[in-house]
């Protein structure tokens, strides 16, 4: 496993982290869940990232039992609030005070853990004062339960304006935590280098496009039966915008450069997205402990020029990069 720094932070990551957003309290059994756990501390991954919506709270509970007996300081783990969780009162969402701090103390609890090494704003809040979000995760940072801030799909503007307040009130806000991947690269024009001015890293999510850059969907054939993509409660609304034909057809000439390579299909995907110097760490999810073990083999692969312009090649026009789908909904 290699490891890279947060941003300008001295807090450093696995690159390749292990995540448990669909699977680890709904999808997955808890035995199973803390079977990929036991592969990714096997593999050498000591990034593990989760929220507190995933699974309503449930996710966090079974991460927190997983990594039950574990050395704390040899681990980062990560969360995120905003969306509602709970039954859903008119507190129990969004970035208010209120709901912030009770979140954190709650995750605390369900993780197991006094800290976590890294909290973030799972999507910007348009109906609270930014002052408020960040000054209360200040306070987290000033009572030791919280070591760094970060967010997750916040765009450009947004992140240059709660850099500042970080700065103002000397709190070290360290990272993006994105979608991004061979076919969703609306971070590169925008958010990528407005980061590097502040001094943030993406920690990106599906850099597999829950899966669809394994090669496993075929253009003109059925959905693989028990697959992401037939689940309504496993992400099949998620990867809806990747099944279409042409995108398929277009994967499939991925994989003779991924043989030229050496990988396969996923590992060169999850390769591709840590060429980006401004990408700390690819989140990786699992069902099975074999997948956490295939995908982890992309760490301290080097991509070389050639591989990266015959990507862009095979994928001409069919790439999304506009940066105005980096947005948050109003809750």
């Amino acid at each position: 496993m290699e490891f890279r720094r947060l941003g300008r932070s001295g807090l450093s990551v696995s690159e390749i982290s292990y995540g448990n957003w669909l699977t680890h309290g709904s999808q997955v059994e808890e035995e199973q869940a803390h079977a990929c756990i036991k592969a990714a501390l096997d593999a050498g991954i000591t990034t593990f990232d989760t929220a507190d919506v995933y699974a309503n709270t449930a996710a966090e509970s079974v991460l927190g039992r997983g990594l039950a007996g574990q050395r704390r300081e040899s681990l980062e783990i990560f969360t995120k609030v905003f969306w509602p969780t709970g039954p859903g009162g008119p507190n129990d969402k969004g970035l208010g005070r209120k709901h912030i701090m009770e979140s954190a103390h709650a995750s605390l609890k369900r993780l197991q853990t006094d800290y976590i090494d890294l909290y973030q704003a799972h999507r910007f809040d348009h109906t609270v004062p930014l002052e408020e979000t960040m000054l209360a995760f200040a306070d987290l940072v000033r009572q030791g339960k919280v070591l760094y801030i970060g967010v997750s799909e916040w765009n450009a503007e947004q992140i240059t304006r709660g850099a500042a307040l970080a700065r103002e009130l000397n709190v070290p806000f360290v990272s993006n935590q994105p979608q991004y991947n061979m076919l969703w690269r609306i971070i590169e024009a925008q958010v990528v280098p407005a980061c590097e001015r502040e001094g943030l890293s993406q920690i990106v999510w599906s850099p597999i496009a829950q899966g669809v850059l394994t090669g496993k969907y075929r253009p003109g054939e059925p959905l693989p039966e028990g697959s992401r993509a037939t689940d309504e409660k496993g992400g099949a609304n998620f990867i809806k915008r990747f099944l279409r034909d042409e995108v398929l057809e277009r994967v499939q000439r991925l994989q003779p450069l991924a043989d030229q390579a050496g990988l396969s299909l996923a590992q060169l995907a999850v390769a591709w997205v840590l060429q980006n110097p401004n990408v700390a760490s690819a989140i990786i999810g699992a069902s099975r402990p074999e997948q956490v073990h295939e995908n982890v083999k992309a760490a301290g692969v080097t991509l070389d020029a050639d591989l990266m312009t015959a990507i862009d090649t095979e994928l001409l026009g069919i790439v999304e990069d506009d940066p105005r789908h980096t947005q948050s909904p109003v809750l």
